[in-house]
């Protein structure tokens, strides 16, 4: 069974900042080992992060997120799930894994998301368990 994972805002933010294990996941993700799955408002997110705490220009947003469209699958949220978690912008990447059917959220937050462990059947996984998971499941 493929793994269905949503990746929060930090997550992508550091695959695309830096390298290591969230760009790892996202490279999962790209090459198709594991389906990726977005919202617009996940992407919103990012771009507002990208042009604040890494001086992006508009054009550099545009084609990061244009390249993470390619692979990640968009679904759609209607922002009216709330209350979810202790950090509300949370609410969005949990009804974007709820939406999508997704077995995995990926989150480098460990005061609010990782501390749920699982939200309705989904793990809630920090990118080096999702790397082990991944390698664990891998055929021989």
């Amino acid at each position: 069974m493929k793994l269905v994972v949503v990746f929060d805002t930090s997550v992508l933010f550091s695959a695309i900042g830096w390298k290591g294990k969230p760009s790892q996941c996202v490279q999962f993700a790209c090459g198709g080992r594991i389906e990726g799955i977005t919202c617009t408002e996940i992407l919103d997110e990012l771009a507002d992060k990208l042009s604040i705490k890494l001086a992006f220009s508009n054009q550099q947003i545009i084609e990061t997120i244009g390249s993470l469209q390619i692979f990640l699958k968009p679904v759609a949220i209607t922002g009216r799930m709330t209350g979810l978690c202790a950090d509300p912008k949370d609410d969005m990447v949990l009804e974007c894994a709820l939406a999508a059917g997704a077995t995995q959220v990926v989150s480098s937050d460990k005061k609010h998301l990782l501390s749920l462990k699982q939200f309705r059947g989904i793990d809630i996984v920090s990118p080096a368990e999702l790397i082990r998971l991944i390698e664990a499941t891998a055929p021989a």
